[in-house]
């Protein structure tokens, strides 16, 4: 083997570069040989290629004419960076398959029950206890991180008898939500899942239970005695969002009937918007949500609203590189803070609080907050901050429960 094989060859080593077109793959190596690119050159272009092919683009019609590497890379990182700044544009895409998934039953030491694992000091987390009924999810949602943590769904055999066995401090509120590991309601009631939580919910009356969901699988709710303190909240995005990057779970309309539906029910429901996305018009595409939701609920039927972006972590982006969906998730500008990338904070405050004032009418009336954001978000956003974790913790756990006691009132 050459030289400028073994090179080649050992720059790409830990890259995604095999999920490239073979067209691709030997244009990048052709031309690591014109150029005598070195090794942090090479694993630069091969993530900009790899970016390109999920966005549906193609490195090589960008390449254009130089005469040295340092041309070359210049012209192809601006074509880059100006790519992520510019808002990405979707195709309609009304195809929506089912998912062929199998649930796998593991025997287990531990119980799925903790604290919010992607808790951080550089933002405001609410301290939300976590319950791993399901691990892993079938959605696939492309920038979900769910993925690149279970290569396999699965459920604790014992679920049940270690969920109503779980001692409770009866003097303590909890809080306690379902939606971290996998979606709330998507399998319904498999392996009694379902039943199990509702049974544990109306025992343990201290506990606001939370169950997160993009599915309309709510058949066991609407046939259940629901407990007033279960709440079931959405997560909301654009059709077109949903439609790209989402294309498992149910639609936008479907979710929102979910909601209707289990309102009429008498449970209480709530909205994220969370993770909002940047692409072409897309403040205009979140406003119709919002009036959409002033016009089919009352304030005293939603808990909360939060607001929240995308965030990853290296190993989620590595996952979605090697993965090669087509996507235009990362047609994004990525800003690193404490190991973690994101929009830039400019950016974050502008989605969130043309958001949020679209909300008015329901600002004093329903708990608002954002969901894993840097802290200094909250007073251009919201004209009001907590000082810590605790105080924000506080401060839900108080509205949420007087949401509650209003709904048993009715």
């Amino acid at each position: 083997m050459q030289d400028r094989e073994l090179h080649f060859q050992n720059a790409c080593q830990n890259t995604p570069f095999s999920s490239l077109h073979t067209n691709t793959q030997k244009f990048l190596e052709e031309k690591a040989y014109v150029y005598k690119f070195s090794h942090s050159q090479i694993r630069n272009l091969v993530t900009i290629a790899i970016d390109f092919q999920m966005w549906n683009e193609d490195i090589k019609k960008e390449w254009g004419d130089f005469e040295n590497r340092k041309e070359v890379i210049k012209h192809i990182e601006k074509i880059y960076e100006n790519f992520k700044n510019a808002p990405k544009k979707y195709l309609i895409n009304k195809e929506k398959r089912d998912k062929k998934y199998r649930v796998v039953k593991v025997k287990k030491d531990s119980f799925g029950f903790g604290s919010c694992p992607v808790a951080s000091p550089k933002t405001r987390c609410c301290n939300l206890l976590t319950l791993d009924v399901f691990e892993g999810c079938a959605y696939e949602c492309s920038y979900c991180s769910i993925q690149s943590f279970y290569d396999e769904i699965k459920i604790d055999e014992n679920f049940k008898e270690k969920l109503l066995n779980l001692k409770l401090d009866k003097d303590k509120i909890y809080h306690i939500g379902t939606g971290q590991s996998s979606d709330s309601l998507l399998f319904g009631d498999s392996f009694e899942a379902l039943s199990s939580i509702l049974e544990f919910a109306k025992k343990n009356q201290n506990v606001i239970l939370e169950l997160k969901s993009k599915s309309n699988n709510i058949n066991t709710l609407l046939n259940s005695d629901v407990p007033k303190n279960v709440i079931c909240t959405f997560s909301l995005n654009p059709e077109i969002v949903v439609q790209n990057e989402e294309i498992f779970s149910a639609s936008l309309d479907k979710r929102i009937q979910a909601a209707s539906a289990l309102r009429d029910k008498g449970i209480l429901v709530g909205f994220h918007f969370h993770p909002m996305i940047v692409f072409d018009r897309y403040l205009d595409e979140y406003k119709k949500i919002a009036h959409l939701l002033l016009g089919e609920f009352n304030h005293d039927e939603v808990a909360m609203i939060s607001f929240g972006t995308l965030t990853f972590i290296k190993s989620v982006l590595k996952n979605i590189r090697t993965t090669l969906k087509s996507s235009k998730i990362l047609q994004m500008p990525l800003v690193e803070t404490a190991g973690k990338f994101s929009y830039p904070l400019s950016l974050k405050k502008e989605m969130f609080k043309t958001l949020y004032d679209e909300f008015k009418p329901w600002h004093k009336k329903i708990f608002f907050y954002l969901c894993m954001e840097d802290e200094s978000l909250w007073s251009e956003v919201f004209g009001y901050e907590y000082k810590d974790n605790d105080e924000f913790e506080e401060a839900m756990k108080k509205a949420y429960m007087y949401k509650i006691k209003e709904a048993n009132e009715i």
